[in-house]
């Protein structure tokens, strides 16, 4: 077995460990290699494992990670864990409002190959955030156009002290992917995606979630490891065959994808909005559950209402994903540019429905079946959503695209 497998090994193994016993785990670990797993994490997971080691071999984890991830982990950990300042990443495409687009465009061609950006940031020297940057916008613009002609100066942003249930509801009709984060002056800190940050609410609102349908109150780090093994481990072989199912999905697309290749571009832009779009929705049914928010026969009411939102959103993200896409394709020679473009704009609009229905009725129903709705709420909407994306967007493209 090679050093990549072996790490890939331990971090299948650290993804089932509590904090505290990912921390010893490590404590045998390369600094490096420990750096590198805890990149590949959750921000908030790999801050409380930093949190649970001992403080030497904490230190030299942090200082064993690239230069930028160190500054961000020693950043983050100024801020309570309960905050968005745990969740901070490192903001990778941040550029100044007196470059072109066309020199943006070839430094993003650079950063894609070693960072997932969604948005770019423009930043003046001092770094206080100025605009944001749209990649459709970008890909449309004029190559000779200065970046404070194309940017959008109307910014939300969140605080790295805001609380996560704070800046969940901040957040929560919003439906952007990822937020950036700034101090009072407005000088740009980092990033938050918005899976990140619903998630880890997710989990912070299961301790209450499980009382209600009978189950022990969440692990702490002083639960037995047989009980932990016991709550945990069926999941675990649960989400393995779910896993299987959403591969599967791609599988018995596989020969589209070798005849349409640039369709594997939108693959993920295609699951990761409809994963956004359930977890939100999932979020707020969690919440509703938790604080005793729904009463009897809100749920149904809560159902229309997420799959509404999700058909009014998927709608308009698939307009700017479908322009994304027939641009890519035009710019590829791709005789149905046209086509692949509606593609994306109808499998945005059913997997977002989807997605925010699914993540709106699945604590429902695995609550009547006497299971905790957080912990086991996420394993099948990840599930849903991506088969529901990659099936009906590779389903369509066989269909329709000659």
């Amino acid at each position: 077995m090679n050093a990549e497998q072996d790490l890939g090994s331990l971090t299948s193994e650290i993804g089932r460990l509590s904090p505290h016993h990912a921390a010893e785990r490590l404590q045998s670990v390369p600094d490096q290699d420990a750096a590198a797993l805890l990149g590949t994490l959750n921000p908030m997971i790999a801050q409380q494992i930093l949190h649970e080691m001992e403080a030497a071999k904490r230190d030299a984890v942090i200082a064993a990670a690239p230069p930028e991830k160190t500054t961000q982990w020693t950043q983050n950990r100024k801020y309570p864990e309960d905050s968005v300042g745990w969740l901070m990443e490192v903001p990778a495409a941040v550029f100044r409002p007196t470059m072109t687009v066309g020199d943006t465009i070839e430094s993003l061609r650079k950063l894609t190959k070693r960072a997932f950006i969604t948005y770019g940031y423009v930043t003046d020297e001092a770094n206080k955030l100025l605009g944001i940057l749209v990649m459709r916008d970008l890909m449309l613009a004029d190559p000779s156009q200065l970046l404070s002609e194309v940017m959008y100066t109307n910014i939300f942003t969140l605080k790295p002290t805001m609380e996560l249930t704070a800046a969940m509801k901040e957040t929560v009709n919003r439906h952007y992917p990822v937020y950036p984060v700034c101090d009072d002056e407005g000088n740009l800190l980092g990033l938050v995606r918005g899976q990140n940050l619903f998630e880890a609410r997710a989990i912070e609102i299961s301790a209450q979630a499980g009382s209600m349908v009978g189950v022990e109150k969440e692990e702490r780090l002083t639960t037995p490891l047989l009980r932990s093994l016991k709550f945990r481990h069926p999941w675990l072989q649960i989400n393995l065959l779910t896993c299987f199912a959403a591969a599967a999905v791609v599988g018995v697309f596989s020969h589209t994808l070798d005849r349409i290749v640039l369709l594997a571009v939108f693959l993920p832009v295609v699951a990761g909005q409809s994963g956004n779009t359930g977890c939100q929705a999932l979020a707020v049914a969690l919440r509703g559950l938790t604080l005793g928010d729904l009463k009897k026969g809100d749920e149904r009411r809560l159902v229309i209402k997420e799959g509404l939102l999700g058909l009014a959103n998927g709608a308009l993200v698939g307009i700017s994903a479908g322009l994304g896409m027939w641009v890519y394709a035009r710019m590829q020679g791709h005789p149905s540019a046209v086509t692949l473009g509606l593609v994306v704009w109808a499998a945005m609009l059913a997997s977002c429905v989807v997605s925010g229905l699914s993540g709106a009725m699945i604590p429902f129903l695995l609550r009547k079946l006497g299971a905790d709705p957080a912990t086991a709420s996420s394993i099948f909407l990840t599930t849903v959503t991506d088969v529901v994306s990659m099936g009906t967007f590779l389903g369509l493209a066989t269909l329709l695209v000659p």
